[in-house]
């Protein structure tokens, strides 16, 4: 990625169940100790999704754990937290997941001049047979990478 950014948690996952037709970026209303616990890498995408209600996004399900050094007034793991888009991007990802039966998911959580930011995909899920596919092509990959590592190639000039 570009300078000043520096990925924190990826959602594998998402990659592996979904077609990525789209990528948004957008900002994320955090605590304190939320931000804490981000920087030092305790956040999981996993089962995360985004939700839109009231015209506003919100992150469900993302699990970010309590800061360690945190005291009482440490944060809720899996508290619904608030996206900070504009109002016609809300709308635009609105209009695309319900009519065309695209979800949105976390892709990626960065931090961004010293701000967390998330990627958000619209993403289309992907059938059983795409995905034995995918584990094919990645496990080909694997296997040519692997012979090609035992080889020595001498480049003569």
């Amino acid at each position: 990625m570009a300078e000043g950014i520096k990925v924190i948690a990826t959602n594998r996952q998402a990659y592996h169940d979904y077609h990525i037709e789209e990528t948004i970026e957008a900002g994320i209303a955090l605590t304190g100790t939320e931000v804490k616990s981000i920087r030092e890498g305790r956040i999981n995408l996993r089962d995360a999704y985004v939700r839109i209600e009231d015209g506003e996004a919100w992150l469900v399900n993302a699990h970010i754990a309590p800061y360690s050094h945190g005291n009482r007034e440490n944060h809720e793991p899996t508290r619904p937290r608030k996206l900070l888009l504009h109002k016609r991007e809300i709308g635009y990802l609105a209009g695309k997941s319900s009519m065309r039966g695209l979800t949105i998911v976390p892709l990626k959580v960065y931090l961004k001049n010293g701000l967390v930011k998330v990627e958000l995909g619209l993403a289309r899920g992907k059938r059983q047979y795409d995905k034995r596919e995918a584990i094919a092509e990645r496990d080909m990959r694997r296997e040519l990478e692997r012979e090609l590592k035992g080889r020595r190639v001498h480049v003569r000039l």
